[in-house]
């Protein structure tokens, strides 16, 4: 029996980076996965929701473009064919994942597969009948959608998970989604700007709650006024069919979404029953090693910070670590930018005032309205948009940049080597912005 030196259970964007990095590096690699290369980011997450929110996009901005002395008539949109260009972008990123592992070093198995047995030597691999062996093993089993247990809510016919909204061709009339964190609302804005009426229901204070608030605000007062119906503090309490039954109160749709967030996916893992867990995740430390000395585990299934570039960072360090790269490099998860691909977007990294305020650590808050770009004003009419930077009071180093205005998202990066390397306020004001950029509000807020 052939022995690799790692196997990775997991094809999603850390099972795909660690395999490519250490097959790159010579080493015998296999790689299982039980469904499509690429994960649920690429297959039924990020990449899908995404090509769909820019076609609602193209067509919000149709319909909007008088504002801008266009006149456009007659505009419609074809949902199946939204749909059919989303498959089409998928399969091309997917074909180029394969083409990425394609080396003489690197094995890929389509097949489910499960741990056997493990020694402090190797580790015994099933799938489709046959066993693998590895001297490592990088655990990439990602998470799965929360189902939460709602009297109604099992085997409901119009009821929807992300994956299910994914995979639908037509859009219903109207929709109530349970949960307004970051995929409810990427899913509301969907919905709304292609005419589906939309209820949101969130059980905390606010939609959007691991955001900045004042951030968040600037949102739920564009979506109310848009008319989105948005509901927080109501838990939602049964469901019978397409009614939904909160704070005694019954709203009913066409369609139900659940999404209130995603679980480690431990399917496999059972013969490891000295493997450390919390929360239901694998613990691991700064290189991605659990407590077993030849596993590691990268992504989603450690439930550290579940995005797509936070799964690829880990398994370049964890194979950094395991072929003895120098230098060791850390995961900066303080550093970490997100983004939430509403209407307009947000795009945040480090903390937030509130985290600041619960951890007691002095800052000083800038404010500033995107309006305080030349670009943001041409191109967003009607639109003001927020910057937020949160600085240390005491060393006045930047520890968190939040923002709400399109194309936000395109910039946070610069923000992220802010807080990344520590500059200071004075620092960043040597950074020259090119003119005119949105991203030149990260100059003007200081």
């Amino acid at each position: 029996m052939n022995r690799y030196f790692l196997a990775i259970i997991g094809g999603g964007p850390a099972g795909y980076t660690a395999a490519e990095k250490a097959s790159k590096a010579g080493k015998e690699v296999i790689l299982f996965e039980q469904n499509a290369l690429g994960g649920t980011c690429l297959n039924v997450g990020c990449i899908p929701t995404k090509s769909l929110l820019y076609g609602a996009k193209q067509y919000y901005n149709a319909t909007h473009a008088a504002k801008y002395g266009v006149t456009a008539e007659n505009v419609a949109f074809d949902y199946a064919a939204m749909q059919k260009r989303k498959t089409i972008v998928v399969r091309k990123l997917v074909a180029g994942i394969k083409q990425r592992l394609n080396n003489e070093y690197c094995t890929v198995i389509s097949g489910t597969a499960a741990v056997a047995c493990r020694t402090d030597e190797f580790v015994s691999i099933t799938c489709n009948g046959e066993t693998y062996e590895a001297e490592n093993l990088l655990i990439c089993t990602g998470s799965t959608n929360f189902v939460p247990p709602i009297p109604g809510i099992k085997d409901n016919p119009v009821v929807w998970d992300s994956t299910d909204a994914l995979a639908a061709t037509e859009l219903p009339k109207s929709m109530i989604i349970i949960g307004g964190g970051v995929i409810g609302m990427e899913f509301a804005t969907l919905y709304h700007e292609l005419g589906v009426h939309v209820t949101v229901i969130e059980a905390l204070p606010n939609i959007l709650p691991n955001l900045d608030q004042d951030v968040v605000a600037v949102l739920l007062d564009k979506y109310r006024k848009a008319g989105i119906n948005i509901l927080t503090s109501t838990k939602v309490e049964s469901l019978d069919g397409g009614k939904v039954t909160a704070n005694g109160e019954v709203y009913e749709a066409e369609k139900v979404l659940v999404s209130v967030g995603r679980r480690a996916n431990l399917q496999g893992l059972e013969a490891l029953n000295d493997l450390e867990l919390n929360r239901g995740a694998i613990v691991i430390d700064d290189f991605c090693k659990t407590n077993l000395p030849n596993v590691y585990a990268c992504g989603d299934v450690t439930g550290k910070i579940m995005l797509a570039h936070v799964a690829a960072r880990q398994a370049e360090v964890m194979v950094g670590r395991l072929l003895k790269q120098i230098p060791l490099q850390r995961i900066a998860y303080n550093a970490i930018p997100s983004v939430v691909y509403t209407n307009p977007e947000i795009a945040t990294v480090g903390i937030t005032e509130q985290q600041a305020e619960s951890m007691s650590i002095p800052v000083e808050v800038h404010k500033l309205p995107m309006t305080f770009s030349g670009r943001f004003m041409a191109e967003n009419e009607g639109e003001t948009g927020l910057c937020k930077m949160i600085v240390d009071a005491k060393n006045h180093s930047i520890l968190g940049v939040h923002c709400i205005g399109n194309p936000c998202s395109e910039f946070i990066s610069a923000a992220s080597f802010a807080v990344r390397n520590g500059y200071t306020v004075p620092e960043m004001q040597q950074v020259v912005f090119p003119h005119p950029t949105v991203s030149e509000i990260l100059h003007e807020i200081l």
